[in-house]
């Protein structure tokens, strides 16, 4: 048993419900949100260590043992996950405490709690070994995403979150349907009890229902995934919120689509209970609409959010190969990608903040007025665009090449079409964000310049250069994780004890 897998859990429920008690002081509250996120971005540190370590980390939730109880499990991919999620938590929040807004007491003194308890249910979708406890961490991210979404009370935050609240809905039902289908047929809810009694369904020709319900869950994770075709609910909401909600938003929540997917299709239902030829086709055309998407943008937060449809294919491409190799990349992709993609968002908001606008012909002169933030805005464009050696040309290139193992040429046009469309749209934003003089010569761009955050934000360019000058290394461990989810047998003993 290990209490280590509770308290990513656990410490954000803690620092959220304080945070609702400190409420009307604003001071203790900013502190308690920021111990929170250290302490828990330290766990991270320490869970991955011991992951690493041992290889399987559980605990049987009450002393009831699995496929009865509540299984938490952590291996190498939950341990990657809760690391970078602790990552860019203490990014967005070191940021915020940093802006002018927050000394001004403009933010809503629900931010801090809601972001914890947007950080809990990401931990426990993380951590979970049961796929109905799956849904209720998803139902928590909802929750709060969508509180998050409307802090500010604008109108287009509300129009934006109601398209998103309204598919996630939707989505959470057919979700429910899926999860009362497998119930029915394989009488458990525990992961790995269902990967056993799927591959015996698989043998025995009588995988039909359970095959239906697999496509019930590709349906809802490719909705939180933002997936082809179920992507445009993104766009039209990301671009809503305060920036950094919304860099948390691309940072965590189709993260979390993404690795249910992953789970999906490497434990829950491995083998030949669901194709893979499907998901290799939506991944594809998830890379394509996104990057077609942002480059017919000509509004910052837009261009991004399309870019995070577009980054989100190149994990499904990497998942639907499924060799060792491609998960790898997958992974070490998810993580460069919350970081590169993150911080996009909120040097978008700093930019912002001082032209005025987001809006490109709106914008310029930033170069000029803000040097240094133009050079972490290249850092950032660049490795999401998959220049060496930053972590998006370890994270594309590893992408590419295993489509090259797989012989998969078309994919492999694909994935570097998209990646040359990708530095289109990063230098359109350059050149009318910072290399062009602004429209309004009267315009004063130190409106909003604020130095104290650009701590956050070199911290993220520092990371996404540091992943890739330790690719080697990082990759290696990527590497374990993907052998972990080639072959699920070690995961299923570590819950079960046994396999039936």
């Amino acid at each position: 048993m290990s209490v280590l897998l509770i308290l990513p859990i656990l410490l954000p429920l803690i620092s959220a419900s304080l945070g609702i008690l400190t409420r009307q002081h604003v001071v203790a509250q900013r502190w308690v949100s920021l111990l929170g996120i250290t302490t828990y971005l330290i766990i991270g540190f320490v869970l991955i260590s011991q992951v690493l370590d041992q290889g399987y980390l559980t605990t049987q939730v009450g002393g009831w043992q699995a496929p009865y109880g509540i299984t938490l499990i952590a291996d190498l991919l939950a341990a990657i996950m809760i690391l970078f999620t602790g990552l860019i938590g203490f990014s967005v929040l070191l940021y915020s405490l940093m802006s002018s807004k927050h000394k001004q007491g403009d933010f809503s003194p629900a931010f801090h709690p809601l972001v914890h308890f947007l950080l809990m249910g990401a931990s426990g979708a993380f951590l979970t070994g049961d796929i109905f406890n799956l849904y209720v961490c998803f139902e928590i991210m909802l929750m709060s995403s969508f509180a998050l979404m409307t802090l500010e009370g604008r109108a287009e935050q509300t129009e934006g979150a109601v398209k998103y609240v309204v598919l996630n809905l939707l989505s959470s039902a057919i979700f429910l349907a899926g999860l009362g289908l497998l119930y029915a047929k394989a009488g458990t809810l525990n992961m790995a009890d269902i990967s056993v009694i799927s591959q015996q369904a698989v043998a025995d020709d009588k995988a039909g229902p359970i095959r239906l319900a697999g496509l019930l869950f590709l349906v809802t994770f490719s909705v939180k995934a933002g997936m082809f075709p179920f992507f445009f609910w993104l766009p039209a909401s990301y671009h809503t919120p305060s920036v950094p909600v919304s860099a948390l938003f691309s940072g965590i929540l189709t993260k979390v689509g993404v690795y249910a997917l992953i789970r999906l299709h490497t434990l829950i239902m491995p083998g030949e209970v669901l194709g893979h030829k499907l998901l290799l086709i939506l991944g594809v055309s998830t890379m394509l609409i996104g990057v077609f998407g942002a480059a017919s943008q000509m509004h910052i937060r837009r261009i991004l959010s399309f870019h995070i449809i577009s980054q989100i294919g190149y994990i499904v491409v990497g998942l639907a190969i499924k060799t060792p190799l491609a998960l790898a990349s997958a992974i070490f992709f998810i993580g460069h990608n919350i970081i590169a993609k993150g911080n996009l968002f909120l040097v978008a908001g700093l930019a912002s903040d001082s032209v005025g606008s987001e809006k490109l012909h709106k914008t310029g002169g930033m170069w000029k007025a803000w040097p240094q933030l133009g050079l972490i805005y290249l850092v950032s464009a660049f490795s999401l665009a998959g220049f060496p050696p930053l972590s998006g040309f370890v994270a594309k290139f590893s992408i590419v090449w295993a489509t090259v193992e797989s012989k998969l040429w078309w994919v492999m046009a694909a994935a570097i079409f998209t990646g040359l469309f990708t530095l289109y749209s990063m230098i359109k934003i350059w050149v009318e964000v910072f290399w062009k003089d602004h429209p309004d010569p009267n315009r004063d761009l130190t409106v909003g310049k604020d130095s104290k955050r650009l701590v956050p934000v070199s911290l993220l360019a520092l990371i996404t250069v540091f992943i890739g000058l330790a690719g080697g290394p990082l990759f290696d461990i990527c590497l374990r994780a993907g052998e972990q989810l080639v072959d699920p047998t070690d995961y299923i003993l570590a819950v079960l004890g046994k396999i039936k």
